[in-house]
């Protein structure tokens, strides 16, 4: 893994590797974005850098004043981002208008065709993928930002925010930090789940270390299930998936690595003026 390549180190956050038009604005946080100290410097756990959640008992204060930040950065109201309560489902909003952000709509994926207005998935583990429409026609620009953990990933989160998009050849995908493949173990459920849907999800485990024959444990890849699931919906042009946020902890939170006291992450894409 390499990440220099796409690291803004002014301040801290994560720039898509892809040829997006250059009126898509994206990016994802990481613990010390906007932060005087370096990536470098965060290595301890907890909500001590910039966590952009409300939902994990940090300070409200500090959780409203680091997208107070995000929206300055981005040069638009801070109503006009669009900010989720995610609960691992398939459910879709669009951001076209300004909006409060509490409480915030339920759902796990969020697309745009309107200037100015922000779709923001948060994670800890789970993989967020960024969409764009590649056009230069202003009346068909769109954008989309989606959660996708195993059990959305299972019920077609993606599919389903794909098909907020007309013609699929014509859009580009992001892969954004997730938990790798040797730190994400599950069970014999959530093999079934994907192999069951399709065969070609196979490629995507590995046989855990701590399997035992009375009880079957796989090494999953997140990013590699999303990319056979993309594949298989028309989408060719699919970047990103090499940041882990178990692994770097010096860029990520990772509720898997810290338990209850971790912080979240933004991943954010808009159509600029």
């Amino acid at each position: 893994m390499n990440p220099v390549k796409v690291i803004n180190h002014k301040h801290n956050i994560i720039t898509p590797d892809w040829p997006a038009p250059d009126y898509v604005n994206a990016f994802v946080t990481t613990r010390s974005s906007f932060q005087d100290s370096t990536a470098s410097d965060a290595v301890s756990t907890g909500y001590d850098f910039f966590n952009t959640a409300l939902h994990v008992n940090d300070d409200t204060e500090k959780v409203l004043h680091n997208r107070q930040t995000l929206a300055e950065h981005l040069n638009v109201q801070n109503s006009n981002i669009t900010w989720l309560e995610q609960v691992h489902g398939t459910d879709i909003i669009r951001s076209e208008t300004s909006h409060s952000s509490r409480p915030a709509p339920i759902a796990d994926a969020c697309t745009s065709s309107t200037q100015n207005h922000v779709c923001t998935i948060m994670t800890a583990d789970c993989l967020p993928v960024l969409f764009c429409k590649v056009t230069h026609n202003k009346i068909e620009q769109k954008v989309a930002a989606a959660h996708a953990g195993w059990r959305g990933l299972a019920d077609g989160i993606l599919s389903k925010t794909l098909s907020d998009f007309s013609q699929p050849e014509s859009v580009i995908a992001w892969l954004g930090p997730a938990i790798s493949q040797e730190h994400f173990e599950v069970g014999q459920e959530v093999y079934d789940a994907f192999i069951s849907q399709n065969p070609k999800n196979k490629a995507a485990f590995d046989t855990s270390p701590n399997t035992r024959a009375d009880k079957p444990k796989w090494l999953a890849s997140l990013t590699q299930l999303a990319k056979i699931e993309l594949h298989e919906k028309g989408i060719k042009a699919i970047y990103g998936g090499n940041f882990c946020t178990y692994k770097q902890s010096y860029l990520f939170y990772s509720y898997r690595r810290d338990g209850a006291q971790s912080g979240r992450m933004a991943s954010l894409i808009m159509i600029s003026e």
